[in-house]
């Protein structure tokens, strides 16, 4: 992924301040940002208390159950005007561009889009997304127990990797049971030092992609993308909404690990020998051996276009 931005040839002409421009639109962009991602969980709040109040004389009236059906209603349109978060270059502002490295075109299986700027350092993203013990310990609610079982692959390139791993749902009741095998071999991919690729089968060679792009923009704050694709023949509109709230659910899971890594030395995040030798963190391992000494000093040069 890179990050450019257009230079005018009449700056001094037309009287504008790039720089100026700049601040205040990524001002405008995390204050919308953070309206829209503070009322995620005042609505959650809003339908639980709702929803309690409703249920505690153990009888549900139409009208409750008419109120509450409007709360989610309303809830749903909240997900749905989820302010843009890339910034128009024609007027000099930041273009994001995310490199797509797929040989195969995504874009007609493309299901949603997410994109936010997250106060935590980049290599703190970049190492909880490559650490395959993530999905057993910070997302253990929302995946019900599901555990990595064995690495079965693993392939070094020339800018990253690739790693399979196999996982089992641990719980009977997993909702997952619905559509994934209980055993089911999972791929992690790191295209370039910015692009991590999710890769999970769901039934009859069937899979959803995850595209997590990670991009510095200082020291101390990140542009965070995810996109998820889909050969799912199932209704997009269904699909939007479980996917946009089941990706909301794990951001939030990852923001109190996020904050607890920045808290720490960074160094100690890229230096090899402090970063495990296990399987599950090979893949993050093989960043380190690449990428780990340009980390700390990020640069917001971008080439490149996002699919």
């Amino acid at each position: 992924m890179t990050i450019q931005t257009n230079q005018h040839e009449d700056n001094k002409t037309s009287g504008k301040n790039p720089s100026v421009e700049l601040d205040i639109n990524l001002f405008i962009l995390k204050l919308k940002n953070g309206v829209w991602l503070l009322g995620i969980p005042s609505w959650i709040f809003g339908i639980t208390d709702r929803s309690l109040a409703a249920c505690a004389d153990g009888y549900l009236s139409p009208v409750e159950i008419l109120h509450l059906l409007t709360t989610s209603f309303f809830f749903l349109t909240w997900l749905y005007l989820k302010p843009e978060s890339s910034l128009n270059a024609k007027d000099g502002e930041i273009l994001i561009c995310p490199a797509q490295t797929r040989s195969w075109d995504l874009q007609s299986r493309h299901i949603i889009g997410q994109e936010y700027i997250l106060p935590f350092p980049y290599i703190c993203q970049i190492y909880h997304l490559l650490n395959l013990k993530h999905l057993e310990t910070i997302h253990k609610c929302s995946l019900n127990n599901l555990k990595v079982i064995n690495v079965s692959k693993i392939k070094p390139t020339s800018i990253g990797g690739t790693i399979s791993f196999q996982t089992i749902l641990d719980s009977p009741i997993n909702i997952l049971r619905m559509w994934r095998e209980p055993i089911a071999e999972v791929d992690l991919i790191l295209h370039t030092p910015y692009t991590v690729e999710l890769s999970i089968p769901v039934y009859q060679n069937k899979r959803i992609t995850v595209i997590f792009i990670a991009h510095p923009l200082t020291d101390n704050e990140h542009y965070f993308f995810i996109d998820i694709y889909s050969d799912l023949e199932w209704p997009k509109p269904l699909m939007q909404i479980l996917l946009h709230l089941a990706s909301c659910i794990t951001l939030f899971e990852d923001l109190p690990y996020l904050r607890k890594l920045s808290q720490k030395n960074i160094g100690s995040l890229v230096s090899r020998n402090k970063v495990s030798d296990r399987d599950t963190m090979w893949l993050y391992n093989r960043f380190v051996e690449l990428h780990g000494s340009s980390v700390e000093m990020p640069q917001l040069e971008g080439v490149g276009c996002r699919v």
